[in-house]
């Protein structure tokens, strides 16, 4: 089968950009032609698709011309335009596989493939089909008006995008020119990572009937499972939807070690104490040997998570997971044999939780197990295929 990825970005940026990359990797190897389509970015990988993928824009550049040229690839492009349909001409692909595409590369690639008769599924990495700004956060707060109204004039109403006009009423037009119906017709099926996830489309306006949960994998070597220090961990952006604020809030009381990976808008708010830790981004070569020997790690989340997939990624290394209550992390996490539960901002609960944490006792070799089979690739694959062969 010949299949083509689209996404944004061709570089581990983010969740969505290691999913994509996941799935190019892993249909290479069930013997599949793959190609994929994204933006030129100086950090992408090198493709042999390159030549199609259109020219980079940048959303934070100063520059007016700039913002201009951005703010037109939100609703067409020719450049997009041309060079995707060259690469349907060239490739001939039998199912086109959206992922994080709006803005950057914009819907218009998925109207161009169906238009010309090509099977497309989109996997949703975020809420932009049923919030126009990504999140379902309206200051700091989740907020779901646009998804119970399906009206998006709330996004321009309360300046959700970067508490500014001109930002929200791009995301409003967005909205209006990329609407519901445009988008519905245009896709054959949407995947949701998590059931949270397909419930709220289907709030949203989408049908079920046209919506298949299918939660990410992870195709990763692990190592064995090793023994575990006395530490727990987080791992994520430094941004306050992660509830990185409470989660110190809650260390500072504790007798225990946190350790904090990654980076963020509020890497500068915090330093290190008696025992809080920040110790940066880190690759995911970096990454193991602490995520390995944590007692366990903490997702404390205060936004609807997609999924979590560092949580996944914890238990297949043989960690814990305590996760926020929240979104699509609670369908990760195999309570109680994997992990625990808390109510997402609330102090008391995850402080408590902790606690329970390092008194209990957790069989590290099965947790690695079960998430290994429960997520793997083949089974993954499996949903995958029977979806783009019917």
């Amino acid at each position: 089968m010949r299949i083509l990825i689209a996404n944004k970005f061709y570089y581990n940026r983010g969740g969505d950009c290691v999913a994509s990359l996941a799935l190019e990797k892993l249909l290479k190897e069930k013997g599949h032609n793959v190609a994929f389509f994204s933006m030129q970015h100086p950090l992408n990988y090198s493709s042999e698709w390159e030549k199609y993928f259109p020219s980079s824009i940048d959303f934070q550049t100063k520059k007016l011309s700039g913002k201009i040229v951005a703010a037109i690839r939100m609703f067409y492009s020719v450049e997009v335009k041309k060079k995707f349909i060259a690469l349907l001409k060239d490739f001939k692909p039998d199912v086109v596989h959206l992922n994080n595409i709006h803005s950057q590369l914009s819907p218009l690639i998925g109207e161009i493939a169906h238009n010309n008769g090509i099977k497309v599924v989109w996997t949703l990495h975020d809420y932009k089909l049923i919030c126009p700004n990504y999140t379902c956060l309206r200051k700091d707060q989740t907020c779901e008006s646009c998804v119970f109204t399906r009206h998006t004039y709330n996004v321009l109403r309360n300046k959700c995008m970067k508490n500014s006009y001109l930002a929200s009423l791009l995301a409003y037009g967005e909205s209006l020119v990329w609407n519901k119906k445009r988008i519905i017709r245009n896709t054959d099926c949407f995947i949701a990572p998590s059931h949270f996830f397909a419930d709220l489309m289907c709030k949203g306006g989408f049908s079920d009937t046209n919506i298949k949960v299918i939660p990410n994998f992870t195709n990763r070597n692990y190592p064995q499972v090793t023994i575990k220090d006395s530490y727990y961990c987080y791992v994520g952006r430094l941004s306050e939807e992660k509830g990185l604020r409470t989660l110190i809030k809650v260390a500072k009381k504790l007798p225990y070690k946190l350790v904090v990976i990654g980076s963020g808008p509020m890497k500068d708010e915090f330093s290190n104490t008696e025992n809080i830790e920040f110790v940066g981004f880190k690759e995911w070569n970096e990454m193991v040997p602490i995520l390995q020997k944590a007692k366990f790690i903490v997702v404390p989340s205060e936004w609807y998570e997609v999924f979590g997939l560092v949580s996944i990624e914890a238990q297949c290394l043989g960690t814990p997971v305590l996760g926020a209550n929240i979104g699509g992390i609670p369908e990760t996490i195999n309570v109680p044999k994997s992990g625990l539960l808390f109510e997402s901002r609330n102090e008391d609960d995850l402080k408590e939780k902790i606690v329970q944490m390092y008194q209990t006792s957790f069989d590290y070799q099965q947790i690695s197990r079960d998430a290994q089979e429960r997520f793997s690739a083949d089974k993954y694959y499996e949903e995958i295929i029977k979806l783009y062969e019917q």
